[in-house]
């Protein structure tokens, strides 16, 4: 598919457009969050929605968050991912996880939060602007459907450029479960920086922590890494 003249963001919409056409994937965009708690229940009934999404816990308005929500052929939800712009108030993103971290447990977890704790690197420590939290990610469908075609990738860049173009987001970032992270996740997602050592959650009555990488990326790398998916994913994209 050769498409001239046009804009790294449409470029990828029109690649991206006819791989999840391909594969029967309908996206939708909202903004009210007691309907996405809906459809969490629906696709996971026993995953609750997290905090930083929780509509009870938060003010959650199409002016600060909005819900991508994936559908196949027969209209079963076979993705999810919350994105929220992040209250820094002057604060850079290393400091407000520092003093917010708490809020951004795993809600299936008893956390020790005297114990737990999250250090920023350099990068994170200047990271300043409109920063977007990115969330509640999942993808469903039948084993082989969509899991390890490649189309994560897409789904990601997607929600990079929902980021940009609803929140107008300077930075995307999100949490990634460390064992996850280092089977290869945060490069399928599409990930140019992470902070391996951000986050320790230790569990009630647990010596050992869980740990979570920090991945973030600016509006410059999400740029550039939608403008090269073809050639990155050719498999899909042939």
């Amino acid at each position: 598919m050769a498409l001239y003249g046009l804009k790294i963001e449409e470029r990828f919409q029109a690649i991206a457009g006819d791989i999840f056409n391909r594969l029967g994937i309908t996206l939708e965009i909202g903004t009210d969050f007691r309907e996405f708690e809906a459809y969490i229940r629906e696709a996971r009934p026993d995953h609750p929605i997290g905090d930083p999404f929780n509509p009870e816990m938060h003010e959650l308005t199409p002016e600060n968050a909005c819900w991508i929500v994936g559908r196949d052929a027969e209209g079963t939800i076979v993705h999810l991912h919350a994105l929220r712009l992040l209250p820094l108030n002057g604060q850079s993103a290393g400091e407000y996880f520092r003093n917010n971290f708490h809020g951004f447990s795993p809600p299936e977890l008893d956390i020790d939060f005297e114990r737990s704790r999250f250090r920023a690197c350099p990068d994170v420590q200047r990271m300043k602007g409109r920063v977007v939290y990115s969330g509640e990610v999942w993808i469903g469908g039948e084993p082989g459907q969509f899991r390890g075609t490649g189309v994560i990738s897409y789904l990601m860049r997607y929600a990079m450029l929902t980021a940009m173009n609803v929140l107008s987001g300077d930075y995307m970032v999100g949490f990634i479960a460390r064992p996850v992270a280092y089977k290869g996740a945060s490069l399928r997602f599409g990930y140019m920086h992470v902070d391996p050592l951000a986050l320790r959650w230790y569990m009630r009555d647990n010596p050992e922590p869980l740990e979570g990488v920090f991945a973030y990326m600016g509006e410059e790398d999400m740029r550039y890494i939608m403008d090269i998916p073809s050639a990155e994913l050719g498999s899909l994209a042939a």
